[in-house]
């Protein structure tokens, strides 16, 4: 395994963007300390923030320290593995199309950002348009999973049109909006107006309160949804946290957008009555 310990002091963003397991697997350690990076608008050698130690050839790479301000970890990646111990910036694994990225701390904004394949699991909190399509794109996250065990921004799964994304805390406002197709599972309390403008794909809500759903949503029954359960068995496989209560469980189902194509799915637990 690749090792870099960030040891830099710097307010001014250091960006890792084609820092990949590919990459590195046939390079020595001076070529890799070589390697440039950004700095704000300077590139500038990847020793003067890492102390760089391991073996870069299994295709795995550990990222140690205070690393808020480090971003693009994991970006544009297509195979092995990238540990962080420790916080993260944004756009953890952006674009990324294959292998795994396991972040033991809070990530930034944009996590999985357009991504195409791969796993993301941040085991803290993230930020805001996690799997989401960057401005002016016609579609975000396309394959893979992304799971957070905390909780996250606004706009989670904005214009999804393929995969998986899973938040075991709460999110903010506009989950699911835009959303093309695929499916986001979320186990906590949602923002406001989940879903507007969703045209295919499902959200559901397995948390204790419903969140408030718009009037462009309209109920079609009760189920209880094999694929969900299949989700639930997939999502504990990966060490994700499932709680008791969400299978088996009735689930109130709603169609919608309406304002849109509204072939959407949205799944809400019913929670037993108190007392």
């Amino acid at each position: 395994m690749l090792t870099l310990q960030y040891n830099a002091s710097t307010l001014v963003p250091v960006e890792v963007e084609g820092l990949t397991p590919t990459l590195v697997r046939n390079m020595s350690l001076p070529d890799i300390e070589r390697f440039e990076i950004f700095n704000g608008n300077h590139k500038l050698p990847l020793a003067e923030f890492f102390t760089v130690t391991g073996d870069p050839s299994d295709a795995r790479i550990q990222f140690e320290g205070e690393l808020q301000g480090v971003h693009w970890i994991g970006a544009q990646m297509t195979e092995g593995e990238v540990q962080v111990r420790g916080n993260a910036g944004r756009h953890v694994g952006s674009e990324m199309t294959g292998g795994t990225i396991h972040v033991h701390g809070n990530a930034g904004d944009w996590v999985g950002g357009e991504m195409h394949g791969g796993l993301i699991h941040i085991h803290g909190n993230a930020g805001h348009l996690i799997g989401a399509a960057y401005r002016g794109s016609a579609k975000g996250m396309t394959d893979g999973t992304i799971l957070i065990d905390g909780s996250a921004g606004n706009e989670v799964g904005h214009t999804l049109r393929r995969g998986l994304i899973a938040i075991g805390g709460s999110c903010g406002d506009f989950v699911g909006f835009s959303m093309l197709a695929g499916t986001v599972l979320l186990f906590g309390d949602s923002g406001i107006r989940p879903a507007a403008g969703m045209r295919r794909g499902t959200v559901a809500f397995l948390g204790d309160k419903p969140p408030a759903l718009l009037g462009t949503f309209f109920r079609s029954g009760v189920s209880q949804p094999l694929f969900l359960s299949l989700y639930l068995q997939q999502l504990r496989q990966l060490g994700f946290e499932v709680p008791a209560g969400c299978w088996p469980a009735n689930y109130r189902m709603f169609r919608g957008d309406h304002v849109a194509l509204g072939r959407g799915e949205l799944l809400i637990r019913e929670t037993p009555a108190a007392g």
